[in-house]
């Protein structure tokens, strides 16, 4: 399937751009920040799913499926629920909201190819990546000449450092890998764990308070982004 992702949130398409990566059977081919770009590209070419944030500046996701001649599968990506019922009515494939784990982005992917295409196989997951192995409540990472395996419920915190992340553990240590954060990030949603800002991933559970736009971790004050306040409140 052609795809095209529509959000005006770099983040939000970046995190997009890897679980499309990831799909053998998902072709990404143009992204855009906003959605008045995308209603002549979407007219003039062949497109199969788009993937559409709701609410952007100007000229919202409603607007824009109102506006385009062509209708291809769509697929809601927002961090509001409000308008769910009103996605649903105007045809869309399924609702997502933010953050949104791989593994509901996956769900998604595969009812829009039932759609387009009932009687296809569904394709499987491409498993090119570097990320760490997963194992029910564990998972082994790289630090340097050995694999260290990790219990999700030992870690407080994870600090991005560009290709590198730092996973701090309840026993005041930090292990130094080589991973991006995003990947971390897509591991984890499902494990307890919440993006609060572009540097840090937390484990809910060890939360101790919660300070305006901070979090207190052990005695780590970390910032809460206005990108990931409202979906780390919900």
């Amino acid at each position: 399937m052609k795809c095209v992702i529509i959000d005006d949130e770099p983040l939000a398409v970046e995190l997009l751009e890897d679980f499309v990566g990831k799909v053998d059977s998902l072709e990404l081919v143009h992204t855009f920040n906003n959605a008045i770009d995308a209603v002549s590209y979407i007219n003039q070419n062949n497109v199969d799913l788009i993937f559409l944030d709701i609410q952007m500046p100007h000229f919202s996701g409603i607007d824009f499926l109102n506006t385009i001649e062509k209708k291809p599968l769509v697929i809601f990506t927002t961090a509001f629920s409000d308008y769910a019922v009103e996605g649903f009515n105007l045809g869309a494939v399924d609702y997502l909201v933010k953050p949104i784990p791989f593994h509901r982005f996956l769900k998604s992917v595969v009812r829009a190819q039932q759609v387009l295409n009932p009687t296809a196989a569904v394709q499987a997951i491409s498993e090119n990546t570097t990320a760490p192995e997963l194992e029910q409540d564990f998972m082994f990472v790289r630090a340097e000449y050995e694999n260290v395996k990790m219990n999700f419920s030992d870690i407080l915190f994870i600090e991005g450092l560009k290709d590198y992340v730092k996973i701090y553990t309840t026993d005041n240590k930090f292990t130094l890998t080589l991973i991006s954060l995003i990947k971390l990030e897509n591991l984890l949603s499902t494990k307890g764990f919440s993006r609060i800002h572009r540097s840090y991933i937390i484990n809910i559970k060890h939360v101790k308070s919660i300070q305006k736009n901070k979090v207190l971790i052990s005695d780590k004050r970390i910032p809460i982004s206005e990108s990931y306040k409202n979906a780390f409140f919900e």
